[in-house]
């Protein structure tokens, strides 16, 4: 019989395209796989069902309790009181206050036997640590952010940050796989937990997403057409420098953002695009299914990858934005991020760095963009194809999982 695999994550399929390539992947390899997800988003339900449709591996959606927020928030105040009379607070109380559907998912990845259980996300780590303890499993970690470092900047997110790291030390020691999206992702867990050094797995995708046409060249004096998306859209993802440079470029520069915009930021862009008179130049698109991102971002000329400086995470982080940009054959204008600025060098011309400090700079750099595209876009389309796409990259996580079964069977750790 093959071994089996459980991937558990708190989210909806299509909110985590990395762990439905990862299921691919793996039940491709010959492993028979299992997905344990929570119906977190409503909204998301129709992309879901798409995907589960087209899945050869199965799915299990674990229940949510009308009681998650009450026990959440007395966790919460628990943990705080524990945490105050300097006493070290359980793990299951800092899962709890942490948040997420930790009940539900213990219950339904505990239901699944398999060979290897493999958390997405922290609110996922204590559901595949029991259920590998309770099937005498190995247990695995993708980090797909350094969630320990989401908010240590952010003084309101102390507690919740301690709660991640007390969760986090008590269940990734015990890995016998792991991944990260970003090798300072890795660098940085490798370190605070003294882990072996996690496996880089970038956020790429399949060929098969890829555009099946060459882009049309672009004729002289067309505006240069920037691209941006997300799951949704906010006031903390760059795109307010962005503005201020469009307005300040020779170069006749349009601007499209799509995404969710539940909270109305897309229309609080727009306000700020008519105060720098280049109201016509801004437009908000609707969310779109995740196998159409790389399609739907060949349109443009240039993708935005603008990650702001304001966590740890965020400066480790490698985004699927930079490489659903480069296999749809467009270049990356990238925010100077340590884990953006290492990454650039091996871009060349497919990228530019910039200081959302600057928007003056950033002008500059979008005219040299502008006069230089033809030959971005080929490096772009070259990088996409023959290097960063998921037929390339699928290997480090199919060795890492080998290599976990291997150390096991020869009875040895994944730490030190």
């Amino acid at each position: 019989m093959p071994r089996s695999v459980c991937i558990v994550s708190p989210g909806n399929l299509s909110a985590n395209p990395r762990l439905v390539k990862e299921a691919d992947a793996l039940q491709g390899a010959g492993y028979d796989v299992t997905v344990v997800v929570s119906d977190y988003s409503i909204g998301l339900r129709d992309f879901d069902n798409g995907i589960e449709a087209g899945a050869h591996w199965r799915v299990v959606h674990a229940a949510r309790s009308p009681r998650e927020r009450y026990v959440h928030v007395a966790a919460s105040m628990a943990a705080r009181l524990i945490d105050g009379a300097g006493a070290r607070v359980p793990v299951p109380v800092a899962a709890r206050a942490y948040g997420g559907p930790v009940a539900g998912l213990h219950a339904a990845a505990c239901a699944v036997p398999a060979d290897l259980y493999i958390a997405h996300y922290v609110a996922a780590l204590p559901a595949a640590g029991a259920a590998a303890q309770r099937h005498g499993a190995l247990l695995g970690f993708d980090a797909e952010d350094f969630h320990s470092g989401e908010g240590m900047d952010d003084p309101a997110e102390a507690q919740r940050m301690a709660m991640v790291r007390i969760v986090e030390g008590a269940w990734l020691p015990r890995c016998r796989h792991l991944t990260a999206a970003a090798p300072l992702i890795g660098k940085a867990y490798a370190s605070l937990y003294e882990l072996r050094r996690p496996v880089t797995v970038l956020n790429v995708f399949p060929l098969d997403m890829a555009p099946t046409q060459a882009a049309p060249p672009r004729q002289p004096g067309a505006p240069l057409r920037a691209y941006w998306f997300s799951q949704t859209i906010g006031l903390d993802r760059g795109l307010q420098p962005f503005l201020q440079a469009m307005a300040q470029t020779t170069a006749h520069v349009e601007l499209e953002i799509r995404g969710d915009d539940p909270w109305g930021h897309g229309e609080t862009l727009k306000t700020m695009a008519r105060a720098l008179g280049i109201a016509d130049r801004v437009r908000v698109l609707p969310l779109a299914p995740p196998r159409e991102m790389v399609r739907l971002a060949a349109a443009y000329d240039l993708g935005l990858s603008l990650e702001m400086d304001v966590s740890e995470n965020r400066r480790f982080c490698l985004t699927n934005k930079i490489f659903t940009y480069l296999l749809a054959g467009i270049p990356v204008l990238m925010s100077d991020t340590p884990a953006q600025r290492a990454l650039a060098p091996e871009l060349g011309v497919a990228a530019a760095v910039v200081s959302l400090a600057d928007p003056v700079g950033m002008a500059v750099a979008l005219d040299r963009l502008s006069g230089n595209l033809g030959v971005a876009r080929a490096k772009a389309l070259r990088l996409g194809y023959e290097r960063y796409n998921w037929e390339f990259e699928k290997e480090g996580l199919l060795a890492s999982v080998a290599a976990a079964f291997e150390r096991r069977r020869q009875g040895t750790a994944c730490r030190h």
